[in-house]
């Protein structure tokens, strides 16, 4: 066992601070939160009859088989060089799988038989991205997306499932960047973008040429998921002509909205999960403090009430669909879950595997929302976890900005937070202006705020902390990746004598390459990114403000930074020049560097590798010696 799991083994601490419910906290081993799980991803074949998934093996990810009804495994990839990025059934007896790219570039996309025969190899050049739009399957075909032809676009093809060859469907006349299927693999409707205008396309039928039937600035929203059953219309998410995300009904020769299905007053529509049947909208789903779910379907509000009763107390959410099975993962925020499938028919249940074992609900930490007021009066919502046998005062924290910004933290068992906890830490996270699922309004605020407003919305957060006598003010540390890290690193700049250390963990450190490294496909988004995050033309100064890489005299705090090689974000010549500057201002500072890793650590030993770096580092910064 290597040295830096047995650091943490089968330690046990007492935390004394007035709490008798839990007088003694085991602090796990830091491999307890970080390793992969045994099988996840599981995707059931449209009969119900089997199941596929993801599982280790000599440290990838390999696609398994298995009944419905027997545990008995059948491996039907043993890679050593990638893993599997991600697969689907194709009929009931076929998978389309794609590997992570090689050392050549290429995607490495294949089909295969669920007994493992007939391996097939999908043959693109190098570059290509290949993936599954619709894995119905008419007359031995299935419909993928391709930019083969042109690396900026993405055309429709007709991909044989027995030979794997492949046939031009529909050409993409170069402004259309999602395409929709309906149930007869016919492709009437396509998204696209200048950048900053979004427009539907759609016609009546594959004989006709498509035409614009509505167009919108990208500060709204004309989300697609697919056609009703009379194909004039489809169902869509939509703020139009207002500020949160709803269920519509759009019709495409009028080029409007039809119908209003639902709305919630106060938070985005982010989940519509259609009929297995029917692919008709059975539920909605939005987050406020915890997700909550409106029904459209009986059937599914009595499925959704019969796993209630079953599995009390737990968040449940479905993974797959077929005609007679769910599959579904439950979870809670202090259990990572597990997932199970569920008899539609003889309302039964049936445990599949085990998120992570090793955790112990009991040992681990609630997490408590919160909220508080910005500066300049937005209203802050988040999450405040608190270490388990210590009272709600005067402790050591960290902050945790999450990864995106375009994304959100939601209620739930992150491994990240837990781990914290376990060793003592509050963690703050929190949902600063620019996180989805509050509406647009809240959303579009964090344009070009990167480096300003957003983090003084984070460092509200600490002064909340600190008013409410919860954190020690002399021991604040601050970590995250992506955006987090990147917010992580602003955060000192900002307020050097507030923090006594931060962990950036494949953060950005230049807003400038950050924008210009995305890849040729996303092109047509450049001027959206632009407006989101800042003009390399007409923005320079904010920029250079906002990127840590051009504030370097004014860090003085020490910093740990994780980086992998081939991070496609954060250019690593750059990243050692940063860390190679402090150094020279003898800023305290650690640096992970792995040359065969992307933006996040894959490999398991690297990851525990990491965590127990950082939690010696904060440690080392945060608790008194």
């Amino acid at each position: 066992m290597p040295y830096w799991i047995k650091k943490y083994y089968l330690i046990t601490v007492l935390l004394i601070a007035g709490c008798s419910t839990h007088p003694v906290v085991e602090v796990l081993p830091v491999d307890a939160f970080f390793k992969n799980a045994q099988q996840f991803n599981y995707r059931i074949s449209p009969n119900g009859k089997a199941l596929a998934f993801l599982q280790t093996y000599k440290g990838k990810m390999n696609v398994f088989v298995r009944s419905i009804d027997d545990t008995t495994r059948l491996q039907l990839t043993k890679f050593e060089d990638s893993s599997i990025r991600d697969f689907s059934w194709v009929g009931n007896n076929r998978l389309f799988c794609e590997k992570e790219r090689d050392t050549n570039n290429r995607c490495g996309a294949f089909l295969i038989n669920k007994d493992g025969t007939n391996y097939t190899s999908i043959k693109s050049r190098a570059g290509t991205k290949l993936s599954i739009l619709d894995n119905s399957v008419h007359a031995s075909q299935v419909l993928i997306t391709s930019n083969e032809r042109d690396e900026s676009f993405f055309d429709v093809y007709h991909l044989n499932i027995e030979n794997g060859s492949k046939k031009l469907f529909v050409e993409n006349p170069g402004n259309i960047l999602l395409w929709f299927a309906d149930e007869k693999g016919d492709v009437n409707l396509g998204a696209g973008s200048d950048g900053v205008n979004e427009t539907i396309y759609y016609r009546e039928n594959i004989e006709e040429k498509f035409k614009a039937i509505f167009s919108n600035n990208f500060k709204s929203t004309l989300k697609p998921l697919g056609f009703t059953k009379n194909k004039r219309y489809i169902y869509a998410l939509s703020d139009l002509n207002r500020d949160k995300l709803a269920l519509v009904e759009f019709d495409c020769l009028e080029g409007k909205e039809s119908k209003l299905i639902y709305q919630h007053p106060d938070a985005d529509i982010l989940e519509v999960l259609t009929s297995g049947l029917n692919k008709e909208p059975a539920l909605v789903a939005y987050d406020l403090d915890r997700r909550q779910r409106h029904f459209l379907n009986q059937t599914y509000k009595e499925i959704y009430e019969d796993i209630s009763d079953k599995l009390p107390n737990q968040e449940i959410k479905i993974i797959d669909i077929s005609e007679r099975n769910l599959i579904i993962k439950v979870y809670t925020d202090r259990n990572p879950g597990a997932f199970y499938s569920y008899n539609i028919e003889k309302r039964s249940l049936k445990k599949l595997s085990e998120v992570n074992p090793e955790i112990e609900p009991a040992n681990m930490c609630s997490m408590q929302a919160i909220s508080y007021q910005t500066k300049d009066g937005l209203t802050i919502h988040g999450y405040l976890t608190l270490p388990l046998g210590k009272k709600k005062e005067n402790l050591p924290c960290v902050i945790l900005p999450h990864q995106g910004p375009s994304q959100r933290n939601v209620f739930g068992f992150l491994p990240e937070v837990q781990f914290l906890a376990n060793r003592g830490y509050a963690v703050l996270q929190m949902n600063y202006r620019g996180s989805t699922g509050y509406g647009k309004k809240f959303e579009n605020a964090g344009f070009k705020q990167w480096g300003a407003k957003m983090q003084d919305d984070i460092f509200d957060g600490v002064a909340w902390l600190i008013k409410e006598g919860i954190a020690n003010p002399s021991q604040i540390g601050v970590f995250g990746y992506g955006f987090g890290g990147y917010a992580a690193l602003n955060q000192v700049i900002n307020h050097p004598d507030t923090y006594k250390c931060a962990a950036s963990y494949s953060g950005y450190i230049n807003l400038f390459t950050y924008i210009k490294g995305y890849p040729a496909h996303f092109k047509p988004y450049k001027l959206m990114l632009n407006e989101m995050i800042g003009d390399p033309e007409t923005d320079v100064d904010y920029l250079k403000s906002a990127s840590p890489v051009f504030q370097i005299e004014k860090i003085k705090t020490p910093i740990l930074i994780a980086q992998g090689g081939k991070d496609a974000k954060v250019n690593v010549n750059e990243t050692n020049q940063f860390v190679k500057e402090l150094r020279k201002k003898n800023i305290p500072i650690k640096y992970i560097l792995n040359e065969n890793e992307t933006q996040l650590f894959k490999n398991v030993d690297n990851k525990i590798r990491f965590y127990t770096e950082l939690v010696d580092f904060l440690d080392q910064h945060l608790k008194p010696h």
